[in-house]
């Protein structure tokens, strides 16, 4: 979680787009930028934490990993793009371990993608409270309240965060109510361009966050009469094209949030 505490949703979706606009205009395709940039990730991810702490710009490290990727398909010698060398952006261990679980998650057909997974709640509330508490939610973190957001959650909450391996997000379960509290309002921090509402989210209110007018996260709250108890941020693109897809009315409907891992 630790390169998470400084980053907002807004800088994440900033770093991959930068990300695909370098491949892209070295090699001049957007379909092979993007697979550069899903396996320069996919070293991210690979990396141990000790190696990630020690990348003091990790913008700079994917950048020039990018780079490298890009140079060698130009060069037609196929290679995989190595660990950026200690510098600006780099670290001195570049062999860290096997990547975790989300850096290998698949990507989902399209019908896949609006199927309904129930979120799993020990004695769910009914619907207006439901909305209410997650309306409340939204207000916390649009105003960066941290004292009024760990009111509304359980002691024992946890936050689970979806990227899909596909951009730089907590790759870990946060657990306890103030930590939850604090990589909520660090990922819906106030950036301009960036908006945050209540909406319907697999028949239950939920929170979108728009960055630019699309869809950049989706979060999904688990409220019981304690208040929140589990929360799921999904940012992982593929789950959100169809939240995405033009034309048509404002999206809303469902996000499959996945299976916690405990």
């Amino acid at each position: 979680m630790d390169e998470a505490d400084g980053v907002a949703i807004a800088d994440l979706v900033d770093e991959r787009r930068y990300l695909l606009d370098v491949a892209c205009r070295m090699l001049g395709g957007a379909g092979e930028a993007e697979r550069v940039v899903d396996e320069v990730y996919r070293l991210w991810y690979g990396l141990s934490d000790e190696a990630r702490r020690q990348i003091v710009r990790p913008r700079s490290w994917l950048a020039e990993t990018a780079g490298r990727s890009c140079r060698s398909r130009l060069a037609g010698t196929g290679q995989d793009a190595c660990p950026a060398e200690s510098g600006d952006g780099g670290t001195e261990q570049g062999d860290g371990g096997p990547a975790p679980e989300s850096a290998g998650s698949e990507t989902l057909a399209p019908h896949q993608r609006r199927e309904t997974v129930p979120i799993r709640q020990p004695r769910p509330i009914a619907s207006r409270e439901q909305d209410a508490v997650v309306r409340a939610v939204g207000r916390a973190c649009r105003d960066g309240d941290g004292e009024l957001l760990a009111s509304l959650l359980c002691t024992g909450a946890t936050a689970y965060v979806d990227g899909g391996g596909r951009i730089r997000a907590p790759d870990r379960p946060v657990h306890g109510g103030r930590q939850v509290a604090r990589t909520l309002l660090t990922l819906l921090a106030d950036r301009p361009r960036t908006t945050v509402s209540a909406q319907s989210v697999n028949g239950r209110t939920g929170l979108v966050v728009r960055y630019e007018h699309r869809v950049a996260a989706v979060v999904c709250l688990g409220v019981t009469d304690h208040g929140v108890a589990q929360v799921w941020v999904i940012l992982n693109p593929d789950k959100l094209r169809s939240w995405n897809r033009p034309p048509g009315p404002p999206a809303h409907g469902s996000v499959n949030p996945g299976t916690p891992r405990p």
